[in-house]
C-alpha cells in the first residue's frame, strides 16, 4: 500500500519503508508496489517512481534483497505502458503487473486487440509482465483462459494474476503452462501434460488475485497469491502456504476459513478500511488520497472488531527474521 501524510497527503516515505520491511519480515516472498491497494491511479509517474525505488531501497537495506518487487504499470496505449515499464524498471521494479486497456473498452476489449497490446508491450519492457485479470477495474474485460495462454506465450510474459477469483480459469492455466507450485504431499509430483510453451526464460507464476482463496489457488494448481489482505495479515496467509505445503489439510483448511472471513470484512471496507486495520493494529495507516473517503472512528473500530479473531492468529505466528 502507499501511504500518505494524513494532513497534506504528500507521500510518507518513511511509513512506506516501514511496511515494506515488516511485509517481508512476515515472510512474504514477492511485493507489489502501485497495484489497486496501492493507489496507482491517485499519484503521478513521480510518486510512483519514488514508491517503488523506496521500496526496493528499504528492502536492501534491510537484509531482504532477494525480495522482488512488482510494480503496477498500466497506462491506456501500448507506448504509455512501455514507458511506465522502464521508469518502474530504473525505480528498481523486477516485474511489472499489467492491466487490459479499458477506456475504449468496446474497441480494445476483443481478444486480437488485447492480445497485440501485451505482447506488443512484452516486446519493449525491460522487465517481464504479469497479467492482471480484474474486470471490475476494467469496464468488465475478462480474459478467459484460451487467451491468457496464448498471450502467455510471448517469452517476456511470465504470470497472471487471477482477481476474476475464477479457480477454473486458473486451473486450465496453470496446467497448459506449467505454473510453478509448492510441492506437498497433496499435490501431484508432476503435470499430466506437457506445457504449451515452448519458449520461456522464467517459470510461469499463476497467482490467485485475493486472499480469501489462497487454499483454493494452491489447490488448483496455482502459484501464490498477490492479495491485498497481505498487507494486514501477511502471517496467516504464508502459514497457508506453510501447511499446505507439509501435507496438513485439515490446518490449512481452518486456516484458510479464518483468513476468509477476515479477508472479506477487508473487501467489503475497501482500501480505508483496510489502511484503517494497518492503524488500529499495527499504529500506522492513515488514510487514502482523495476522493476516497475516511472511514468514521465507529467504521474502523468495527473494521477492526470483526477481523479479530484473525489478527489473534496472526499476532500468535513468528516472523521470519
Amino acid at each position: 500500500m502507499t501511504f500518505f501524510d494524513p494532513s497534506t497527503e504528500d507521500l510518507d516515505v518513511p511509513t512506506i519503508r516501514k511496511h515494506a520491511v515488516r511485509l517481508a519480515k512476515a515472510g512474504l516472498v514477492g511485493l507489489v508496489c502501485m497495484g489497486s491497494n496501492g493507489e496507482a491511479v491517485h499519484l503521478t509517474r513521480a510518486e510512483r517512481k519514488t514508491v517503488i525505488n523506496e521500496t526496493r531501497s528499504a528492502l536492501v537495506e534491510a537484509g531482504f534483497s532477494n525480495v522482488p518487487v512488482i510494480a503496477g504499470a498500466s497506462e491506456q496505449s501500448i507506448r504509455g505502458t512501455i514507458e511506465l515499464c522502464k521508469e518502474s524498471y530504473e525505480a528498481g521494479a523486477e516485474y511489472a503487473l499489467i492491466v487490459p486497456p479499458s477506456y475504449y473498452r468496446y474497441a480494445t476489449g476483443n481478444d486480437q486487440t488485447l492480445y497485440e497490446f501485451f505482447t506488443s508491450v512484452a516486446d519493449g519492457s525491460p522487465i517481464p509482465l504479469i497479467l492482471y485479470n480484474y474486470p471490475g477495474a476494467v469496464a468488465g474485460i475478462d480474459m478467459d483462459s484460451d487467451l491468457i495462454i496464448r498471450i502467455s506465450q510471448h517469452p517476456n510474459i511470465v504470470g497472471t494474476k487471477f482477481t476474476c477469483a475464477n479457480t477454473g480459469k486458473l486451473t486450465r492455466v496453470a496446467s497448459a503452462l506449467h505454473a510453478i507450485t509448492p510441492p506437498s504431499p497433496l499435490a501431484p509430483a508432476q503435470r499430466k501434460f506437457p506445457s504449451t510453451k515452448t519458449e520461456a526464460n522464467h517459470p510461469y507464476v499463476a497467482f490467485g488475485g485475493i486472499a480469501d482463496f489462497s487454499l483454493q489457488t494452491l489447490a488448483s494448481g496455482g502459484s501464490a497469491i498477490l492479495a491485498g489482505g497481505a498487507n494486514v495479515i501477511p502471517k496467516l496467509c504464508v502459514q497457508i502456504f506453510n501447511l499446505w505445503s507439509a501435507g496438513r489439510f485439515t490446518e490449512a483448511m481452518e486456516a484458510q476459513e479464518l483468513l476468509s472471513r477476515a479477508d472479506w470484512v477487508l473487501t467489503k471496507a475497501a482500501i480505508p478500511g483496510t489502511k484503517s486495520a494497518i492503524q488500529s493494529y499495527y499504529g500506522y495507516g492513515g488514510f487514502p488520497r482523495r476522493p476516497l473517503a475516511r472511514l468514521s472512528a465507529e467504521q474502523a473500530e468495527a473494521v477492526a472488531e470483526k477481523i479479530k479473531d484473525a489478527m489473534e492468529v496472526e499476532k500468535s505466528l513468528p516472523d521470519i527474521a
